[in-house]
């Protein structure tokens, strides 16, 4: 696809669009300008149905599109599942009363219908479910007949004190407190396991569940001597999801900050809200499209809309600038719309194509939710091929611009008037095309790139704090999880390894050693609270069969006795081993899941792993939410880097096929890898962990980055091809793209920095991390390219003009 040569002031001026050569142009340029009653038609149609497709979209969110499948880990953990169902998708709700404990009548009334409802609710594995009213959960102790117990909560209770004391001395028998109790006896905990999909089939809507739990927590806490505290990740899902109207009033503020500035800039609303209405319309087909699919909006991906939205108005300035200084010039609206198609085209289908298989290349981590957000950006950059680099333009050959505000955008383009401050600022830029400016940009980016390679080395992958970093430190859902952590003495963070033996195998004496010693070792790491395993239940029923002698507070090696004690606890239905005696949990209690407490307990336990495993005693890491997050934790660390590796692959592929001149590429390429090892330092700086919500920014970054590179780069090659001087080839391009890569780039950001401020920590986090990578990739092009230019694109050969696609012109 190769274009005609550019004259200096944009070609012939064509004010009767009779005298254009209709047939002029590349084919795809004919079928659209000269059908273009048919294409806004056929756009008008498919935003139509994909409009009504809206309807389908849902919000929600899935605790198996979380984990990475392909992790041993979490196969380990699926194989398994049913044998774990206690150490899943949980949530724990605790009621507290404030003035006193929980052994009193209307305390323990309240608990029991919180206990009823929650039980009722859809998705809820009822047979595994525990409170003080689970008749699972038992009780049991020694007498001089034998092992006697039952239920925590007596079966003639009638809420009299002489049953309110039974129950608490059930409780102390159980040893319960510290678990299912607080510490201080003031609260008490239902922990309720979710099922994969509710009795009808259907997924589990995080939504409709959350608001029972609100409902429950609204219900209890009318009465002011309650407090209701909830934690787990449907709970997380949950908050996140009511926290979307926020999150979409900062979107909103986002577009509007947007629509302003580019009104301010150009002083058109007709061209402005083309811009702005064409780049909601790519969001409209891409949830259109994701609804047709039958996905699901994930509220770790609701950012996409708004990317695609931030995208689409980076190219539609572009093509709104182009069309408005032609028509300044005296074009036809028609005609600009034809000859600013027909300059940047390509360059913009190629940004667009390196934005999508940015984003594509993600789906190389295996973790659903990562490559569903991945399939949805994808999609939505690859419509705004259609709604902003064909629609809008044929809108503009329409409507076209106010004539003001034409010869307002030629008269900057010409640095005169009012715009001395401005054109000073592009003169300036121009200079770095000079040795001395040259040597001094690129001496400053490698010192950046030096110091925040070094800072980026202490980036963390997961979780650097405990709670739920998605949200701030002082949002409910984080004060609940400190509230249980606190009273309860033991975290809701666990880690499971799973000991599989052939049937019955849990009565060999060296399998119960081997996990007694593997407790052991846990036990001594930093960050873990305590241990358990079905050896602990073994010794305390071996010494409870001899009169509570402290001697027998051990595995015993006798088969009779170790059998004995074993089939005691399968009567009373341990947690900690199954019906065949083959399968037995080791649980770490640990202090929170931050990343490095996750990577000291996986190491001891993969190295004892690795030393004690044999055929008939395998050791299987891992379960629990722990073990979940730290196989979460290693395909993230892993895919970081390949997905980046992968990313600047694509991007630089495509800018070879582009301007099909390496050193252009490079020219291109290493400013945005500047943007990415300071992004990475930047996360560092701000304590954000790399992990399945963050990990897309940083490709988001190469996005953004490459279609300022990939406009400012093909005005300039253009007329270097054409003989012009670098510093004039460049002038023109600031001219006739800087501006709106300078314009996006503060659009973008004074829009996003706004997100800083929200409740949502994770939104906030995010805000900031684009608003500093949209500026960034912004000085980079503007400042970088001219000066790497210098280098590597000095002397450009005039006669490969026929070689290379010339987009700065082409009339």
């Amino acid at each position: 696809m190769v274009n005609a040569p550019m004259h200096q002031e944009a070609g012939p001026v064509h004010r009767d669009p009779a005298q254009f050569d209709r047939s002029s142009g590349s084919l795809v340029e004919r079928l659209i300008f000269n059908h273009r009653t048919w294409v806004m038609l056929a756009c008008l149609l498919v935003t139509a149905v994909f409009g009504y497709q809206l309807r389908l979209l849902h919000v929600n969110a899935s605790f198996e599109k979380m984990l990475p499948h392909s992790h041993e880990f979490v196969r380990h953990y699926l194989e398994n599942r049913d044998e774990l169902r206690g150490l899943g998708n949980t949530v724990r709700v605790v009621v507290e009363n404030t003035q006193g404990d929980i052994y009193n009548r209307d305390y323990l009334t309240t608990l029991g219908k919180a206990n009823d409802k929650i039980f009722l609710s859809p998705a809820v594995d009822r047979a595994w479910m525990k409170s003080l009213f689970s008749p699972a959960v038992r009780w049991s102790e020694v007498t001089e007949t034998g092992f006697d117990g039952g239920p925590l909560m007596p079966n003639s209770y009638d809420g009299s004190e002489a049953a309110i004391a039974e129950l608490k001395l059930n409780i102390e028998r159980a040893g319960q407190i510290g678990n299912l109790v607080s510490i201080d006896q003031r609260s008490s905990m239902i922990v309720i396991p979710l099922l994969d999909r509710d009795a009808d089939g259907k997924p589990v809507d995080y939504a409709a569940l959350s608001a029972v739990l609100e409902e429950v927590r609204s219900e209890i806490q009318k009465d002011s001597r309650y407090r209701v505290h909830i934690i787990g990740f449907a709970k997380l899902v949950g908050d996140l999801i009511e926290g979307l109207e926020k999150v979409m009033t900062f979107f909103a503020l986002a577009a509007f900050t947007a629509t302003a500035i580019i009104y301010l800039y150009t002083r058109d609303v007709r061209s402005t809200m083309l811009v702005m209405a064409c780049s909601i319309v790519a969001v409209i087909w891409q949830l259109g499209i994701v609804a047709s699919l039958g996905m699901e909006i994930d509220p770790f991906s609701i950012l996409v809309p708004f990317l695609v939205f931030a995208i689409g108005v980076s190219h539609g300035a572009q093509k709104m600038n182009g069309v408005m200084q032609d028509i300044g010039r005296g074009m036809h609206q028609w005609v600009a719309a034809r000859f600013t198609f027909r300059r940047l085209f390509l360059a913009g289908l190629t940004a667009l194509l390196a934005d999508a298989v940015g984003f594509a290349v993600l789906m190389i981590i295996d973790i659903p939710v990562i490559r569903e957000l991945a399939l949805s950006a994808s999609v939505g950059v690859a419509v705004l091929i259609f709604t902003n680099l064909i629609l809008l333009p044929v809108l503009l050959s329409y409507v076209g611009v106010s004539s003001s505000a034409a010869c307002r955008s030629l008269a900057g383009a010409s640095g005169g008037g009012k715009k001395r401050v401005a054109s000073g600022i592009w003169g300036w830029l121009g200079r770095f095309t000079e040795r001395g400016y040259a040597l001094c940009a690129v001496g400053v980016g490698v010192a950046l790139a030096v110091l925040a390679f070094g800072k980026s080395m202490d980036v963390k992958i997961g979780d650097l704090d405990p709670g739920a970093p998605e949200l701030r430190s002082d949002s409910r859902y984080n004060l609940d999880n400190a509230f249980i952590t606190e009273k309860f003495g033991i975290s809701s963070d666990v880690f499971a390894v799973m000991v599989k033996t052939p049937m019955d195998g849990c009565r060999s004496f060296e399998t119960m050693i081997e996990m007694d010693r593997l407790g052991a070792e846990l036990d001594r790491v930093p960050g873990v609270q305590q241990t358990t395993s079905l050896v602990d239940t073994l010794r305390l029923f071996t010494v409870g069969a001899y009169e509570g002698n402290p001697k027998w507070l051990t595995v015993a090696w006798d088969p009779l006795v170790l059998k004995d004690r074993i089939n005691l606890a399968q009567n009373w239905k341990s947690e900690m081993l199954n019906n065949d005696c083959s399968f037995m949990p080791v649980l770490a209690y640990l202090e929170d899941h931050k990343a490095g407490t996750l990577k000291r307990v996986v190491a001891v336990a993969q190295d004892f792993a690795a030393r004690n495993s044999v055929p008939d005693r395998q050791y299987l890491m891992a379960a629990g939410n722990a073990g979940i997050e730290a196989a979460t934790n290693a395909v993230v660390e892993k895919a970081n880097r390949e997905m980046l590796l992968w990313v600047y692959v694509a991007v630089a592929l495509l800018c070879a096929i582009t301007f099909r001149n390496w050193r252009a590429v490079l020219v291109a390429v290493l400013p945005l890898m500047l943007t990415s090892i300071m992004a990475e330092a930047l996360m560092a700086m701000l304590g954000i962990g790399i992990k399945v919500a963050t990990l897309p920014v940083v490709a988001l970054g190469v996005g953004i980055g490459v279609d300022y590179a990939l406009y400012l780069l093909s005005v300039q090659l253009s007329f270097q091809r054409q003989g012009y001087s670098l510093r004039e080839s460049y002038q023109h391009a600031l001219e006739r793209t800087g501006k709106m890569v300078a314009l996006v780039g503060v659009t973008l950001a004074a829009g996003v920095i706004t997100w800083a401020v929200s409740p949502i920590k994770f939104q906030a986090d995010m805000g900031i991390m684009l608003t500093f990578m949209f500026l960034w990739n912004m000085i980079g092009a503007l400042i970088l390219i001219p000066a790497l230019s210098h280098f590597l694109l000095k002397d450009v050969n005039v006669s490969k003009a026929g070689q290379v696609p010339a987009f700065g012109g082409a009339h």
